[in-house]
């Protein structure tokens, strides 16, 4: 366990994780709001590719979401290199059943303090695409501030849009 919550826990994913994972990511509404490296359609194959990338992670840096013994999403940072080695992308995603609970929020919350504290990292931010006001909501409750709009940054589904950028900084 990395992270507990009053609901959830952050782990490390297992081979166990495969089906659920697969069940909540395979959801054109969750795929839309995330980076192309995410897959649609997402195949039970494609859940235990990545939990197999996941084992060989050094550090560990991908995780699942548990809630009521099964995973419902994921979470997880891409940390920056060089000057920028104290500075992490933080990305995450929930199945859709669950959204609008404040689950994402809650793990949000406890995940990054973690990060900036026990992995000593200075600074987290995350890009949500503009047309994913829910998730910028999520970051503003989880104590992000946006910083900006960064215009025409992405191309999602084949449509050119802005990422807002959102950051939250170790005292």
């Amino acid at each position: 366990m990395i992270v507990r919550t009053e609901r959830c826990v952050v782990r490390r994913p297992t081979a166990a994780d495969a089906a659920g994972i697969a069940k909540h990511a395979n959801n054109r509404a969750v795929w839309l709001n995330l980076r192309d490296g995410f897959p649609h359609p997402y195949t039970l194959d494609d859940a235990v590719g990545w939990i197999a990338a996941c084992a060989s992670e050094q550090p560990p840096v991908s995780f699942v979401i548990e809630l009521d013994g099964g995973a419902i999403g994921g979470i997880g940072l891409k940390p920056g290199r060089d000057i920028e080695r104290y500075c992490s992308e933080i990305g995450y995603w929930l199945g859709e059943e669950y959204w609008g609970r404040g689950i994402m929020t809650e793990v949000l919350r406890a995940f990054s303090e973690h990060a900036l504290t026990a992995l000593r990292f200075t600074r987290l931010f995350a890009v949500p695409i503009v047309w994913n006001p829910a998730s910028c909501r999520v970051l503003e409750k989880a104590g992000f501030t946006r910083e900006g709009i960064l215009r025409n940054a992405c191309v999602k589904d084949g449509r050119v849009a802005d990422m807002a950028l959102y950051a939250k900084v170790r005292d």
